[in-house]
């Protein structure tokens, strides 16, 4: 499809030099000589930039400007001026114009200008294309599940999505999917068009955890050669995630307080408050209640945490439901592995009813994608299923069987073999992170923390 560039501009000279540049770029030019003819040429058709002229025969280019930002918020305005001052500038830029340039200008000038707001159009379009294939893969029926503990979820899920809560509390055992119901609420609510960032609280230390919460300052510490914004500034206007929220230092826990109460931070060594937008949710499969007992995590914080909170179901209380998961999973690994399965055995069905799931719905997929890669044919059947530590699993170790040796061990060298098995994962699964991190039993976030420890990212 052509570029549509739409030339507003009353000098003849000017606007056909324009035309003919650009035409031999092979893009598609439309000309208007006035504000009007402009505003009628846009309204009818889709551009992907605009040269528009500040001073025209009926109208400024200010009030061209406008009007075109009331039809449509996201095309790409050059304003041309031969009236050069930094007043012009500013309130072009205002309304919304990408850049101006004074007239007389050289071909060149132009065309550079051109490509520039060519580039943002075009990353413009891949962001919104992102945005709508996010919304399709979070939408509301990315949560699958009939059982009734599942119906009262979906509809206070719904409920959480249009309500514009500043803060949701996910709770739930490990692999209930609490990362996946952060995302569908945020996908499906007003937020939709803004940032989603999420971090694990326990994949960093303590001073990297709030380095990456509320950013730091050049020179805050040493290795702080630049600025850099955190989570909460990244995530103005969206929403931040915050999983595995119960384990955060309690120092942290503070700042987090402190942030909730007020919406208002300061970097890392630095003074000036910022303020901004974002909605908190947050997640935990911890006994928070018998944490505070222990003084392991603060009752203040739980209760500012505590305006809305979901309660996930593990995968054993909810019936059928591990049919219908085992279906859906079937079908995702058969067309990711390119790999026809027809079909999975009463006995294999069977065998995972029975199971208790202590790793819930991410171990049931973790458990499929294993039989879907490595069964014989097109079906699987129950000796295909390998649940929990078995010998059937000659690869698991049991590591509640290890002892300390008599002359002891060497435990820098857990490291070695921490490194070890990332490079095996890696090459296993042809360097795709989130396989990967399934095979390790690893978060995405956690996966990368340890590549990057490793110098393997």
């Amino acid at each position: 499809m052509k570029v549509r560039i739409l030339i507003i501009e009353d000098e003849l000279p000017i606007r056909r030099s324009l035309a003919q540049t650009l035409s031999e770029r092979d893009y598609e030019v439309i000309e208007a000589d006035s504000g009007r003819s402009g505003l009628d040429a846009f309204d009818g058709g889709v551009f992907d930039l605009i040269l528009l002229d500040y001073r025209l025969p009926d109208m400024t280019g200010l009030e061209v400007l406008r009007a075109i930002r009331q039809m449509d918020q996201d095309t790409i305005v050059i304003v041309m001026t031969g009236y050069s001052s930094i007043e012009t500038a500013v309130d072009a830029i205002k309304l919304g114009a990408f850049n101006y340039v004074t007239k007389p200008f050289q071909t060149g000038q132009i065309l550079h200008m051109v490509d520039k707001a060519l580039e943002t159009t075009q990353l413009r379009r891949e962001v919104r294309e992102l945005r709508r294939q996010m919304r399709q893969e979070f939408g509301m029926d990315a949560i699958i599940g009939r059982d009734a503990s599942m119906q009262q979820l979906f509809e206070v899920i719904k409920q959480v999505s249009r309500a514009g809560l500043s803060t949701v509390f996910l709770r739930g055992e490990t692999g209930t999917g609490k990362d996946l119901v952060a995302r569908v609420i945020h996908h499906n609510s007003e937020r939709a068009e803004h940032p989603f960032i999420n971090i694990t609280c326990t994949a960093l230390s303590e001073s990297l955890l709030e380095s990456e919460l509320f950013g730091h300052e050049r020179g805050a510490f040493t290795d702080a050669k630049l600025q850099k914004k955190g989570l909460f500034e990244l995530a103005d206007g969206g929403t931040a995630f915050l999983d595995e929220v119960g384990d955060m230092p309690p120092a942290l826990q503070a700042k987090l307080l402190r942030f909730l109460e007020e919406r208002r931070f300061r970097r890392v060594g630095g003074t000036d408050e910022i303020r901004v937008d974002v909605r908190i949710m947050a997640a935990t499969n911890r006994d928070l209640e018998r944490a505070i007992e222990q003084g392991q995590f603060r009752r203040d914080l739980m209760f500012r945490l505590n305006v809305v909170t979901i309660h996930l179901p593990p995968l054993r209380a909810r019936g059928d439901d591990i049919d219908l998961l085992t279906d859906h999973f079937i079908e995702r690994f058969a067309a990711e592995f390119r790999k026809p399965l027809a079909r999975i055995t009463d006995a294999a069905r069977a065998r995972l009813r029975a199971y208790h799931w202590p790793g819930n719905v991410r171990e049931l997929r973790n458990v499929l994608e294993r039989a879907a890669l490595l069964c014989h044919g097109d079906t699987i059947d129950a000796e295909d299923i390998v649940l929990g530590r078995s010998e059937e699993q000659p690869w698991a170790c049991d590591f509640e069987r290890i002892n300390l040796p008599p002359g002891g061990f060497d435990l820098s060298k857990l490291a070695v073999l921490e490194e070890r098995l990332l490079r095996q994962a890696l090459e296993r699964t042809h360097h795709n992170q989130t396989q990967a991190a399934r095979l390790l039993n690893l978060s995405r976030d956690r996966l990368r923390y340890r590549l990057q420890k490793h110098g393997l990212l």
